[in-house]
């Protein structure tokens, strides 16, 4: 829970090529007998949304909260990401069962505890949904997170959008290791792209609010998608 994330934006069809050039350094994390799992994550913040701003000014340190509900496993997790001035991200989380749990003692209570936000202070503000693969080298030293056909829905707009073109590939690592996957994405001259899927969905279902940061990487991603 306290690592550094690299993460890369590729397209689909990229995709498997690089998963069979990687098929005999890394397993894959099987639950229930899924390969590919299905995520549901709710995204909280402010009503002046100063978790998104502070990623659009690019703050550190900084913070996100959401809940995420693993699908496969049929569990959910309140969740707290920080990311510090060294780029190392520290997670935190609770059990909990739905969204009307965020008023119960205990949640409030952890939330005062392991946040920055007072919980009378955040709301539900954007809904995502996407298939994730895990991968874990043989060293056990990473894994690497792929996320697919990504959506979603935004609770004060309304607005919906889905990405089937674009894959989120993330590399967690605890500490300085030779990666395998690393030497593999930079042969394809596929280089770190990190951009949070919050961030991303707020921009796409939200006209209102201001990406400047952001707009090269928005490009970015839909010169590649459109490719």
């Amino acid at each position: 829970m306290n690592r550094i994330d690299t993460k890369y934006l590729i397209r689909r069809d990229v995709l498997y090529k690089l998963l069979w050039e990687m098929k005999d350094r890394y397993y894959v994390q099987e639950i229930n007998g899924h390969r590919v799992s299905l995520y549901h994550t709710t995204y909280l913040d402010t009503e002046n949304i100063a978790m998104y701003l502070a990623h659009q000014s690019g703050r550190r340190p900084r913070e996100k909260i959401r809940l995420r509900s693993y699908i496969d496993t049929g569990q959910t997790f309140l969740e707290i990401k920080d990311k510090n001035n060294k780029g190392r991200t520290r997670k935190t989380r609770i059990p909990i069962e739905d969204i009307n749990q965020l008023q119960t003692a205990d949640v409030q209570g952890f939330i005062t505890e392991k946040s920055h936000f007072s919980p009378g202070d955040i709301f539900p503000r954007l809904k995502n949904s996407f298939y994730r693969i895990t991968l874990v080298n043989v060293e056990m030293t990473e894994r690497l997170t792929i996320d697919l056909d990504i959506r979603f829905l935004n609770v004060y707009t309304q607005q919906a959008c889905k990405i089937e073109e674009l894959v989120i590939v993330e590399l967690k690592q605890d500490g300085n290791y030779t990666s395998y996957a690393k030497k593999i994405l930079s042969q394809h001259q596929i280089r770190p792209a990190s951009i949070s899927k919050y961030c991303l969905g707020s921009i796409l279902t939200d006209d209102t609010i201001k990406y400047n940061r952001f707009k090269k990487k928005i490009r970015y991603i839909n010169k590649l998608i459109n490719t």
